[in-house]
Parts: structure tokens; sequence; C-alpha cells
């Protein structure tokens, strides 16, 4: 497992030995896991987590051991780890599992809800349990709740690849497909066009959005984007008025805009470049707590401006939907992927903070 003793301190490869499985878990046995922008700022201390801690939180692999009440898994299924919902209060019952109830304390505590730890190293507790898995290591224990079986997946498609599904891939697509839900023919900007920002282009695109335009300072990205879908791409950096800009592309501002950046300013701009009326969805985390400052005549004016968690999407319906969508050569979520050993950690970490890569990945022999 790559542990971490304190935020900030480099990832440690250690053994560790895994407990007995709750009733309806399953012990998973990775094949890939993508690192993702949350993993890197809770190392660094923004998400408060017990330590020693595991991260990881877009995993993929096969299933190896399922506890005794496990009854919708068996050994030798192939799964994509997503978020953990408890899957019986109100708003998992009614299609939103993202808004769960018991969301933190399965996901962000470190501990199963009984309060023990799925891992422990020389006979002390190692806190896991991250967003139902903690997948950087060879093995991880998820449950039935959060483990989505992909059954047999379309040649070409490797398992390794597949984990971002469960998070970044996820929550772009399903802000698009769930949240913003455009008809063909209407405009969407999208400002960042990492992971997140990428996969919402890629949605638009199959949503029929038009134009599609991605905001980004990376020329890599922008390439990208112009290759996935986006009909036109800017660099903030060398426009005066973004709003104007976008302005100039679609008339009269955009009919949805995506904030993938979390900052201040950027969902001030992606606010401002709607049209009258329009909705903006601010997906991207800076920090637990992060002021925003927008103008209160904008809304007055009939924009909305919306936060939104993992797409607001049920991952047992999404991931095989974004599945089937790559198979029919629409959702091409691989090409953002980049493969490191996970014994090189610490520098698919630094290649995604960089952006450098937009999805690593780490793989297992």
């Amino acid at each position: 497992m790559a542990l971490q003793y304190a935020p900030n301190d480099p990832f440690s490869l250690e053994p560790v030995d895994l407990g007995p499985l709750a009733v309806d878990e399953v012990l998973v046995r990775m094949a890939g896991v993508g690192v993702c922008h949350t993993d890197w700022t809770a190392a660094a201390g923004t998400v408060p987590l017990p330590t020693p801690f595991v991260l990881g939180h877009e995993g993929a692999g096969t299933v190896v051991a399922t506890g005794p009440g496990a009854s919708t898994l068996a050994v030798g299924d192939q799964v994509v780890l997503s978020f953990d919902a408890c899957r019986t209060c109100r708003q998992c019952t009614t299609g939103h599992p993202a808004y769960c109830v018991l969301s933190a304390a399965l996901n962000y505590t470190g501990t199963r809800l009984d309060g023990t730890t799925t891992m422990s190293r020389q006979g002390r507790p190692v806190h896991g349990s991250w967003f139902g898995q903690s997948s950087f290591g060879t093995h991880a224990v998820a449950s039935v709740r959060n483990a989505i079986n992909v059954g047999a997946l379309p040649e070409g498609l490797p398992l390794d690849i597949l984990g971002p599904l469960g998070c970044g891939l996820l929550t772009g697509a399903g802000t698009v497909f769930h949240v913003l839900r455009p008809r063909p023919g209407q405009s969407i900007a999208v400002f960042g066009l990492g992971t997140v920002g990428l996969s919402a282009v890629m949605a638009a695109a199959v949503a029929g959005c038009h134009p599609i335009i991605g905001v980004d300072p990376n020329p890599l990205r922008r390439h990208t984007g112009d290759d996935l879908g986006c009909t036109h791409t800017l660099d903030p950096a060398a426009t005066d008025d973004i709003g104007w800009s976008l302005a100039e592309i679609t008339g009269v501002g955009a009919d949805y805009t995506v904030d993938t950046v979390g900052s201040g300013a950027v969902v001030r701009q992606a606010l401002e470049a709607l049209r009258t009326p329009g909705l903006c969805a601010t997906l991207g985390l800076q920090a637990m707590e992060n002021d925003v400052t927008i103008d209160q005549g904008h809304l007055l004016l009939g924009r909305t401006l919306t936060g939104v968690i993992e797409g607001d999407a049920d991952p047992h319906d999404l991931v095989p939907h974004l599945i089937a969508l790559w198979q029919q050569g629409r959702f091409p979520f691989d090409r953002l992927v980049r493969r490191f050993p996970f014994h090189r950690v610490e520098d698919a970490v630094e290649a995604g903070r960089t952006g450098k890569v937009v999805k690593p990945v780490l793989v297992f022999d």
C-alpha cells in the first residue's frame, strides 16, 4: 500500500494486513487506479484524515474474495470502484447516491461505520475506506454498494484503465447527462480541460451540443479538447474578457457552463459567460471552505449557479453506459490515460498536478 503518515509526506510503499471482510464487502485485486485531483488535495491536508492513511478512489480490478453477504458479486468478477453510499436513505432511493446522508461517514473518515479499519500494520490501524476503497495498493476492500460489475469488456478496452470511470469521468459526464441535460444544438462552455472537463466535453458532444467551447491555459489540453469534441478552445491568459469572447462565439452567451476549477475568479467567469437564462455547474474542489463572490444581478437576471458532486450520477448505471459509449467510439476516454507502474506513484501524482498528463493511472504487475 502507499501509506502517508502526515499531510504532504511522501508516499511510503509498505505491506499491510487486511482483516476479515465484513458481511457485504469484497476484496479486489487491483489492475489499475487513477490519480485524481481530490487525492493530491487530500494528501496536502485539505481533507482532514487520521494517519496513517491510504488514498486512491478510482480503482478497477478483479474480485478475489467476498464477505458472507456479498451475494451480488462473485470471485472473478471484474469491477470498477466508485464512491460509497448507503443505498437506503431518501437520496439514494430516489437516484441521488452522491448526496447520501451517510456520504461523509462512508467516504472520508478512514474507517467503516462501526469505527473499525480495513487495514493494519504491525498491530496498529491503517486508515482506509477512502471513497469506500483506498485503492492505492495491490488490493482494496470495497462493498457491493460501490463495486460495479462491468462484465465482459469490449475488445480493446483493458480493465486497468477503467478506474477513472468511477469518479473523474463520472463527474464530468454525469453533470452533462443528469444535471444540465442539454438539448441538441444548445451551447456549452467548459472551464478547465482536465479529466472532469474533458469528460464533460465528450458528454456534450454525445448530447449534440453546439458550440462546445473549452477554456484552459494549457495548450496541450486545449489541443486534446479540439480532438475530443470542442468546436472552439480559448486561452484565458490570452483573452482580456472571456465572457466577451464566448459571446462572440455563441451570440448572446452560453446556454450552459461547467466550472471544473473551483476558484472564485473562474466560478464568476463561468456564471457571467451564461446567456439569460442559463445554468452554470461548479464541480472543482479547492478546499473544504472556499469563499466565492458573485454578482447577485447575474442571478436575478435568470442565471443559475449549482454545485454538483460525482455528476449526481448512480455509478451502477452510468459506468456501464460510458463503457457502451466507448464501444461506439463516442466517449474515447482512453486517450486521456497514461500508465505509471505503482512504485512511481510520486511521479504519477506530480504529472497530474502539473498538467503534464491528463489522467495518470497506476498499474500493477
